[in-house]
């Protein structure tokens, strides 16, 4: 019987460095292949020129690189590329790059399918398949990149964690990833530039602040209301608002790093005053922001975009009580729609 091969990736540099002397080679060959996987984005093990064929082959013999592969891209006329990604065993997931004027943002995916039932999110029609190793994301990453790099002709600056999958029920491949990207020996990205995205989990977003991180927090919100939020998002009736405010003001007082609340107004859902007062009073609650973004509807079901009248109704009263908004409006709307809400930030 064949014995399935280990994705090299899996090992640190330390238990590289033990397999090297355990098989008669120097440690030092350990930190040369590790710098070939994480910092050169090797594909193969023949990438590795400056290790001799004799190790290759013996890596060879032992591991594979389980190695991401850009299988469709689309690029619409305001530049946001939408990849679809194949992973390794066939399954597909979706990143994006979003352009603007200043910078280049790659939204990444952190599952296959989701975790989570949110109504209005196309992504949460598909089960959970698994989830992302931390090297199936950072390959995201490491793709639009070079994308960046084409078309844009500068680095990428920014990375949301916005795509397919809750995140935080990811949580260990997803620390591992970004202590991978925010790494000298990965790409070096501050962890300012990266902003990880929730639907609300109370006792994994204190296990963030807990764990010290340094990157950004954004919630998918949608209401401050309990009764509108577990219509929006059924799961959410297992985390009330209050245990979800509780968690936030724990982050802010273990991080004093201001939160950002994504929020999309629905028409005959939440645009109405009572939601309007509800959010201006939960945003009370922790120094935050509020990015109101434009719904790009996935059928002609009931989730579909509020008046603008209703848009500037909420920015008059979130203004008026001194918190920051934001309008984002829908990318990528020339080319197929991508799962849940991915294209829709304009960071």
């Amino acid at each position: 019987m064949q014995i399935e091969k280990k994705d090299i990736r899996a090992l640190s540099k330390e238990q590289l460095r033990d397999f090297f002397v355990a098989n008669g080679d120097q440690a030092f060959r350990g930190n040369q292949v590790y710098e070939w996987l994480w910092s050169k984005g090797a594909h193969s093990f023949e990438d590795m020129t400056n290790v001799a064929k004799a190790t290759r082959t013996m890596l060879e013999n032992n591991f594979v690189i389980n190695h991401i592969k850009v299988d469709t891209m689309q690029r619409s006329e305001d530049g946001t590329v939408k990849n679809a990604v194949r992973l390794h065993d066939g399954l597909v997931v979706e990143s994006v790059l979003i352009p603007t004027n200043t910078r280049t943002t790659a939204c990444v995916s952190s599952q296959v399918g989701c975790s989570l039932d949110c109504n209005f999110c196309a992504t949460a029609r598909l089960k959970r398949m698994r989830n992302l190793e931390p090297g199936e994301i950072y390959d995201q990453v490491i793709a639009i990149d070079k994308e960046s790099r084409l078309y844009y002709n500068h680095p990428l600056s920014n990375i949301v964690f916005m795509g397919m999958g809750e995140p935080l029920m990811n949580y260990n491949n997803v620390m591992k990833a970004i202590k991978m990207i925010t790494s000298n020996e990965g790409l070096g990205m501050s962890p300012k530039r990266i902003t990880v995205s929730t639907s609300g989990v109370p006792k994994m977003i204190k296990k963030l602040a807990d764990d010290e991180v340094k990157f950004k927090l954004a919630v998918s919100l949608h209401s401050a209301i309990d009764e509108i939020r577990s219509r929006i998002m059924p799961f959410s009736a297992n985390f009330p608002l209050a245990e979800l405010r509780e968690s936030l003001e724990y982050w802010y007082r273990k991080t004093k790093s201001k939160i950002s609340f994504e929020y999309v107004v629905w028409k005959g859902i939440n645009d109405n005053k009572e939601s309007i007062d509800a959010l201006v009073k939960f945003c009370k609650y922790v120094p935050c922001k509020v990015n109101l973004i434009e719904y790009n509807p996935i059928d002609d079901g009931e989730f579909q975009q509020a008046s603008e009248e209703t848009i500037n109704a909420y920015i008059k009263a979130l203004e008026a009580n001194d918190i920051v908004v934001k309008v984002r409006r829908s990318r990528g709307k020339d080319i197929d729609a991508a799962c849940g809400q991915l294209a829709n930030k304009e960071v």
